[in-house]
Formats: C-alpha cells, structure tokens, sequence
C-alpha cells in the first residue's frame, strides 16, 4: 500500500482501448503521474486526460526534439497556448536535443533545436515551472550549460544516459534523474541508480515504451515501477520501505504536487 509516482508517460500515445486496460487496472497504490506533451496536438491530449483522469495525471506541455523542428509559427501557437493554460501546467516538458534522430541523421543540425530548448528554458523560468529534459549522452552537457546560463535548478532528466563527469555536475547542480524499469536488466541504469544521491531521484516509465526482461510482451504500466523500486532498494543497498518513501516524497516535491490533492477518493475509474 505504499504509494508510487510515475514522473514521466507519455498517456496521451496510448490508445483509448489501452487506457480502458490502463485504469482498469488495480491503482490503489498509484497516486500520481507526469504526462508529458510531443507537440500542441499532444498538450491538448493530455489536457483532456488529466481532466478525466483528475486528480492522478499532471501535465507537461512542450516540443518533444526527436522529430522535425516546428516552424516559427507552431512555436508560437504552443507557447501562447501554454501561456493561457499555466494553471493546468505542471512542468514543461518533454524538452531538449534529439540525440537519437542525429544517429540517424548525423547531417541534423543540432544548433536550431538548441535555440528551441532554449525558448522553452527562458519560458520556464518566466512562468517558474520545473522542466522535463530529453539529453542524453553527448547531448546533456550542453544542456547543463543551458540551464546554467539560465540558473535553473528544477531540471529533470528522464531516462538519463552519460558520463560519470556530467553525471556529478548533475548532481552537484541539483537536478533530479528518474529511473526506468529496465533498472531490473540494464547494468547501465542500475549503476546510475546506484551512484545518484537518493534524495535527486525519481522514477518513470516512459510508457507505451516497451521493455524487456521480465516485462517482455506487456503493455507499459506504472505499476511497473513497483518493481523498479524494488531494484533500486537493492543497488543501493537501502531497505525497500526508505526507498519507496523517499523517491515518492522526491517526486511530489519536485513537481510541487500537494499530497492532500490525493487524499479524496478517486474516482470510479
């Protein structure tokens, strides 16, 4: 009956039938999750499903980079639209530099999406909302320039991958990393669970994202990251019940999420 925090889905990339699945399953123990924008049409999505589903999903409106850059124009009509929605903002987010597509891509420009993160930086720092970060590898470095240019402290990578260098800037800086499940089978993940300071983690599923190992073949579920924790309890070396409370009381810090807001019984779902 220890509650859970899923810090980053992407609800809105599910199918109505797979969200039927979804919360019809058991979530006495889930009491909150992120959901995190691709574009405006995504925003709208997940402002939808964070009414419906109120008051378990939070939102995160932003311009995911592993896909085209957005002409000025769609810049502009997501960032007004933002701006008259910051009420029902939680963060901004998912945000940053499209590593993967460069992989595919090595002739992409990484400079004009850099100047895109960095409209939404200066915007999160205008509107005081934490920010949901995509850099990883040789990416995340210039990102912490970024955010150190700007003075930002509410930063969180997801699904986070570097070097043990940056990875200890990140840490000195502040910022939160969250981990996935495939801390069970990934030695990468789980010597990142192991080494980041307890009191700067999270935890996520990146849902529908599929993973291996023992979640082979099944939908991505929150529920999931009861067994994340269990891992990240083991790496560190730490009792099952520290790790749940703190990673839980992390998450509902970070994104300045009220627990009283999950004291009502929730709906019907």
């Amino acid at each position: 009956m220890i509650p859970i925090f899923d810090a980053h889905i992407h609800l809105d990339q599910y199918s109505d039938e797979e969200l039927h699945q979804f919360f019809s399953r058991d979530l006495v123990t889930l009491k909150g999750m992120i959901s995190v924008s691709f574009n405006l049409a995504s925003c709208k999505r997940n402002l939808e499903l964070s009414h419906k589903y109120s008051p378990l999903v939070k939102c995160a409106f932003g311009y995911h980079p592993e896909q085209t850059l957005p002409s000025d124009s769609e810049m502009a009509d997501l960032l007004n639209w933002m701006h008259r929605h910051l009420d029902d903002m939680t963060a901004v987010g998912e945000v940053g530099l499209p590593y993967y597509l460069r992989q595919k891509n090595p002739q992409l420009n990484r400079d004009h999406y850099a100047e895109i993160l960095e409209e939404f930086i200066k915007a999160a720092v205008l509107w005081d909302k934490p920010i949901v970060l995509h850099a990883v590898y040789d990416d995340a470095p210039f990102v912490c320039d970024l955010l150190e240019k700007h003075n930002i402290s509410r930063a969180h990578f997801h699904w986070f991958k570097g070097d043990p260098v940056t990875t200890e800037r990140m840490a000195r800086n502040g910022y939160y990393v969250s981990i996935t499940p495939d801390v069970l089978y990934e030695r990468e993940i789980q010597k990142l669970a192991a080494s980041y300071p307890i009191q700067q983690l999270m935890v996520e599923t990146d849902g529908p994202w599929p993973f291996e190992g023992p979640f082979t073949g099944q939908m991505t579920h929150s529920i999931m990251i009861h067994q994340s924790l269990s891992a990240i309890a083991e790496v560190k070396q730490l009792t099952i019940e520290s790790v749940y409370s703190l990673i839980y009381k992390n998450s509902l810090r970070f994104y300045s999420v009220s627990e009283s807001c999950y004291e009502q019984q929730k709906k019907d779902l």
